[in-house]
This record gives structure tokens, C-alpha cells and sequence, in this order.
């Protein structure tokens, strides 16, 4: 009997052992929330608040929530990302390119801005760089 209850503290203790709780992995933030092969779009500065991804044109940004929300994005697809100002493609349109350049805040004047997105255009006419603002 003793060593039936020595055997089951034994592995009593290893089991307790093994189940030790881990502390939890850290949950990606900022633009870390987009993932490779999207194109993401957030409500806040540098990647914050709201965030949406995209892996296709969308012709009403309303339908997810983020029409004139958006004040930062990342490209990580290999496409040109151009921005339109209206639903269904009107208005005017600025670009988002693919790659490393492709991630940052919007102009001031171009926060809560944009309506829809297209993937690789052909794109409209031009916003415009707002004067005096660089990015």
C-alpha cells in the first residue's frame, strides 16, 4: 500500500509539474496586427485603434465600418493600392505603394478621408500632396 501511494505522489507531482500555466505569448500591436499579404487600414495614428484588411477592391469602406475613419495604413500586398475619396471609386484618389514605403500615417488633411479601395487601378485624378505637408 505505501508504495501504490508513494507511486501516485510521484506522479501527482509530475503532473502538476507539467501543467504549470506559461504566460501568455504578447498579441501583436499597432501596424504588427496586419498581416503579410494584405492591405490594412486603422482609425488611429501609427496603426492604432480600429484596424481593417483587405485582400481585394472594395467599393464602400461602409460595409466594414472604416468610410472616413482611416487615418493610417499598410500595404503589405505587391499591389498599388489607390485611395478614392467617394464610394464606388469617385472622386479623387491617392496611392499606397507596396513595400516599406507603403506604411504610415495619412496627411492631415486626408484623415477620415477615403471611401473605397482599388487594387492596382488604374486609379483617378490626383487629391493632391496638401501644401506644406510631407509625410
Amino acid at each position: 500500500m505505501r508504495k501504490k501511494f508513494s507511486a501516485l505522489l510521484v506522479a501527482a507531482a509530475a503532473t502538476a509539474a507539467v501543467t504549470v500555466p506559461l504566460s501568455p505569448a504578447h498579441a501583436a500591436d499597432g501596424y504588427d496586427r496586419c498581416p503579410d499579404g494584405y492591405y490594412c487600414m486603422f482609425s488611429g495614428l501609427d496603426g492604432t485603434g480600429d484596424m481593417i484588411k483587405l485582400r481585394g477592391n472594395t467599393p464602400d469602406l461602409a460595409a466594414f465600418g472604416m468610410n472616413d475613419r482611416a487615418k493610417s495604413d499598410w500595404n503589405r500586398t505587391a499591389s498599388t493600392i489607390y485611395l478614392w475619396s467617394d464610394a464606388h471609386y469617385t472622386g479623387c484618389t491617392a496611392v499606397t505603394s507596396a513595400g516599406p514605403t507603403g506604411k504610415g500615417n495619412f496627411f492631415p488633411t486626408y484623415q477620415d478621408f477615403f471611401s473605397s479601395v482599388q487594387f492596382d487601378g488604374p486609379g483617378g485624378p490626383s487629391c493632391g500632396t496638401p501644401p506644406g505637408e510631407d509625410r
